[in-house]
């Protein structure tokens, strides 16, 4: 049964990323690098300060960066525990796919961190502005599902890579915001 799984995560691998073209591929090299969304997260943290007063803002900004942290670790201790190659490191899938990165990446992909980071990026985000941005949830879930298939497209992970890594950062970004508003709970920073 995992060796059908796998076997299809390699056939949609395949599939997705042949898709892409040359047109193409600046593109997502540009939407896959995490430097150029500087400007969004200082957006997005602008607003987060808008609307928290500035002890809870405080403690806010050291629970993202717990929680980027944190889903960044769990993601390697997958990496390293399962092992499971990247694509592009597979010698049989070399001819098969295209690599647009000058270089592969680490040795293995299980689960993508791109995918789980912005994912609770996305998650957390969304919901500390629901009130002020109704419609965020949506924008930021497909921001970080495009932010996904940049991996896939580039050639260094699997679809399975970018699933379990979404589904953790949503997973992730959930529960921090709830850590979140159990602090502002907790020591009355409303």
């Amino acid at each position: 049964m995992l060796e059908q799984i796998l076997h299809l995560d390699t056939e949609l691998f395949i599939y997705l990323n042949t898709l892409g073209t040359k047109s193409w591929d600046a593109f997502w090299m540009f939407y896959t690098t995490k430097f150029y969304w500087i400007p969004l997260y200082a957006v997005l943290l602008f607003f987060i300060f808008k609307e928290e007063n500035k002890k809870m803002f405080l403690l806010t900004l050291v629970l993202i960066v717990a929680m980027v942290t944190f889903t960044d670790q769990i993601t390697n201790v997958f990496k390293h525990g399962l092992m499971r190659p990247r694509p592009c490191h597979e010698e049989a899938l070399q001819s098969l796919m295209r690599l647009v990165k000058p270089y592969c990446g680490g040795k293995y992909g299980y689960f993508s961190g791109h995918a789980s980071n912005s994912m609770a990026v996305a998650v957390f985000s969304s919901l500390l502005l629901r009130r002020r941005f109704k419609n965020l949830i949506w924008i930021m879930v497909i921001w970080s599902i495009a932010m996904g298939y940049s991996r896939i497209y580039i050639g260094v992970h699997y679809p399975l890579d970018v699933l379990s890594g979404l589904t953790f950062g949503a997973l992730s970004g959930f529960m921090f915001y709830k850590l979140n508003e159990y602090f502002k709970r907790r020591y009355n920073l409303v």
